[in-house]
């Protein structure tokens, strides 16, 4: 799709802001940026007047459940967990995600163009996470990148959910380690294979060391989830004994050890913040440790583990974070450039520049003010969804009956 939008309060992130700015999209792509009376707009391009509104990149959602957990459809549409295995690595969740779910609708509404879907929390080793754009009739039009990480999770829940079934693991001893029994086996698999592929023997392959052993060669991270500081330790020591790169997901008592994490460059995707302390390991939550976490020079992303916090929601608790103390040039990067980069999507999303998705949101002014919101989304150059002032609501193209 080709389009530019001219006129608008350009915010890049990436970069310093452009009063009166173009962004011009081609074939999907982001082609320039800058001043209107820089950037050229070839013939036969559609032009957006964007005057008098604030123009960012999608936001990047660096940890939801949407499509694999759909709202309002109880145990029929809830793939998120498969709690009778707790090594899932071999489990994708591209397999579980329904396009159709209402949650993409909303989050478009919301300005988030681009989810990192995840499984859930209730195995030591739930599975591989899947980046989508929020906006197509199959997860695989839908595609970014797949595998993106391995979702995994210490604390409460596994040990609740294998407790339940009394069988191993029922305590924080037992869910440390299953991951390290995966790991270990993974490294032996990984030397077996080496050898039988250095002879020309047949060997047996394993799914689910396969994806293990991509998160010992550091080519995917490792995203924990992850609540308590005591928790949170134990992940370092693990990622430390492994050597795999660490994602803390959650991190709801990372401010409490957050020179230890700054130290060691380990991100934080962190929320859900608009929820109640449901749960022991969650009593520390609080707007206020966003702003503490990057203070010590943590880079964090925010997320609303949607359905938890609905995904529209995600600028909110952002903005809420900046008056608790969180900078507000960070909190936008904590919504675009940071997720885009902590999940290695940053050649894609996450920023406008040039060479990236074409990407687009046009807000009525500030996205950090509560009392604006995002008018036009456009995804891949593509408008998809608009706020319709008539009817008071948000209207978005309907994939599977879009015009050609």
């Amino acid at each position: 799709m080709n389009v530019a939008i001219r006129g608008g309060y350009v915010v890049p992130v990436d970069g310093e802001p452009i009063s009166g700015g173009t962004v011009l999209i081609q074939d999907g792509r982001i082609t320039a940026v800058g001043p209107d009376s820089s950037v050229e707009v070839p013939a036969g391009v559609s032009i957006v007047d964007a005057s008098g509104q604030w123009v960012l990149p999608g936001f990047v959602e660096s940890h939801a459940h949407l499509g694999v957990h759909e709202e309002g459809e109880g145990w029929a549409g809830n793939d998120t967990n498969e709690m009778t295995d707790p090594n899932g690595g071999r489990l994708r969740a591209i397999d579980g995600i329904n396009p159709a779910e209402q949650g993409f609708r909303d989050a478009l509404a919301g300005g988030v163009t681009t989810s990192v879907i995840k499984p859930g929390s209730g195995n030591p080793i739930g599975g591989q996470t899947v980046a989508v754009k929020n906006w197509g009739r199959t997860v695989d039009e839908m595609l970014v990148r797949n595998p993106v990480s391995v979702k995994s999770a210490l604390g409460e829940n596994p040990k609740r959910v294998y407790g339940e079934q009394k069988r191993l693991p029922s305590t924080r001893l037992g869910v440390a380690a299953v991951i390290r029994d995966a790991f270990l086996k993974a490294q032996d698999y990984r030397e077996k294979r080496a050898a039988a592929l250095e002879k020309g023997d047949p060997f047996e392959r394993d799914a689910t060391s396969e994806i293990l052993v991509r998160v010992l060669d550091r080519e995917i991270p490792w995203c924990q989830h992850t609540h308590r500081a005591d928790d949170i330790a134990t992940a370092i020591r693990l990622a430390d004994e492994f050597g795999y790169r660490l994602v803390v997901n959650h991190g709801t008592e990372g401010h409490l050890i957050a020179d230890l994490l700054a130290e060691r460059d380990i991100p934080v995707i962190i929320g859900p913040l608009f929820t109640s302390r449901s749960k022991v390991e969650v009593r520390n939550r609080g707007l206020r440790n966003p702003g503490i976490l990057a203070r010590a020079g943590v880079r964090i992303a925010i997320m609303t583990d949607h359905p938890v916090v609905p995904i529209e929601f995600l600028v909110y608790q952002a903005a809420l974070s900046v008056k608790e103390g969180l900078d507000p040039a960070e909190a936008l990067r904590s919504l675009t450039v940071n997720p885009a980069s902590i999940m290695g999507l940053d050649d894609r999303v996450g920023s406008l520049r040039p060479g990236l998705d074409g990407d687009v949101v046009l807000w009525s002014g500030d996205p950090l003010d509560i009392m604006n919101r995002a008018l036009r989304t456009f995804v891949n150059g593509r408008e998809v969804a608009r706020f319709d002032e008539t009817r008071g609501e948000h209207v978005v193209v309907d994939p599977y009956y879009r015009e050609a």
